[in-house]
């Protein structure tokens, strides 16, 4: 297929605090073993995309550390291949006002080579999707722009970028920034649109101070009937991080065989950066109860409904319930942790409890000793 692909990196950044302080959110490792990203990148790459932007603004050292050269996703950093565009390090824009601005300050790379249609993505969702099932929905339909969506999300309470009402197939209401009630569709910030009409409505919005892609464009367009809209109804898992709660619950979601399933072996594979490590070691008096565990840890204590990553080390005594424990973590002996997020290369000193609830867990910052 004739597609590019555009990845927005830092979204959401600000709605997850320290978690984001110091990389984006496309970097947030995940379940064990990947970083969001990933998903983005191998749903892409599946469907044949070897032309894909990842626009970020800030912070996205992590980012290029973990993807590297792109060969893990068959790509290769190289101009019309898998590029990182920074605009606001140098561009017009000194700050981020929407996907369009972003767009627009990265307009050379949209206009560079042939392909016909772009697959616009967001990282605040983590799934598993066949784009190829997409594209070809949205050119049999004849519309402008097909919005993915994702049913049984909307509860009244999540804010959602873009809500969409369908009956009989026709489009009974749209609102973005929107608690939708349920029955509404919500959108999974993945779109397909030609490319012409995407440079052509970027640069026309631009200038007349729009910015915002769903409000200003999508929403703006298609009340003034200038737009004609796709629905794509997504049924399979997808988990929302947009929030450090919907961060948490959906780390510890992989713990469901059925979740992992359909992340992992859905309509293809996931991939990540390779690091080969020696396989989990388990000690004498570990105890282990439903979590997700990636190679390299050494377990000498009690962990219970949670997901560590790699090299993590759980001292004789130590209790982990709830928890997600990223890469390099050290917990002491007789510790207690509880709805806790510990980001990378923590140390929890010897009997030191901390205890955090699934709506508000305990997070400790990368490097932190407590």
């Amino acid at each position: 297929m004739n597609l590019m692909g555009i990845i927005f990196a830092n979204i959401y950044d600000s709605s997850l605090g320290e978690l984001t302080n110091k990389r984006t959110m496309a970097s947030l490792p995940y379940g064990g073993r990947y970083r969001q990203i990933d998903f983005a990148l191998s749903n892409m790459t599946a469907c044949g995309i070897r032309h894909i932007g990842i626009i970020s603004r800030y912070n996205y050292q992590s980012l290029m550390n973990h993807i590297g050269s792109g060969e893990e996703w068959d790509l290769e950093m190289q101009e019309g291949g898998l590029e990182f565009l920074t605009p606001y390090a140098s561009g017009t824009s000194s700050s981020f006002k929407g996907k369009l601005d972003a767009l627009n300050s990265a307009m050379d790379f949209l206009e560079f080579g042939e392909e016909e249609y772009v697959i616009l993505a967001d990282p605040g969702m983590v799934y598993n999707i066949d784009l190829k099932a997409v594209v070809e929905a949205h050119i049999a339909s004849g519309k402008d722009i097909t919005v993915v969506t994702k049913p049984g999300v909307a509860n009244g309470k999540k804010r959602l970028d873009m809500a969409i009402t369908v009956k009989d197939g026709a489009i009974t209401d749209m609102a973005v920034d929107y608690e939708a009630p349920e029955g509404y569709l919500a959108s999974i910030g993945l779109f397909v649109i030609s490319k012409d009409l995407l440079i052509h409505e970027v640069k026309e919005s631009v200038a007349r101070n729009l910015y915002r892609f769903e409000r200003d464009f999508v929403l703006r367009q298609y009340l003034a009937g200038n737009l004609s809209v796709n629905i794509y109804t997504y049924d399979g898992i997808v988990l929302f991080t947009e929030s450090t709660e919907e961060y948490y619950k959906a780390n510890l979601a992989t713990i469901d065989p059925d979740i992992r399933k359909g992340l992992f072996r859905g309509a293809h594979p996931i991939y990540t950066k390779v690091r080969d490590q020696v396989p989990s070691y388990y000690g004498e008096g570990c105890n282990l109860e439903d979590c997700t565990l990636a190679d390299g840890c050494m377990l000498e204590g009690t962990v219970r409904n949670s997901v560590l990553f790699r090299h993590v080390n759980v001292g004789a005594g130590a209790v982990i319930e709830d928890s997600v424990i990223m890469n390099d973590t050290v917990v002491g002996e007789n510790a207690y942790l509880k709805c806790v997020i510990l980001d990378k290369d923590v140390v929890v000193s010897p009997g030191a409890r901390l205890v955090g609830t699934p709506t508000n867990p305990v997070i400790l910052k990368r490097g932190e000793t407590v």
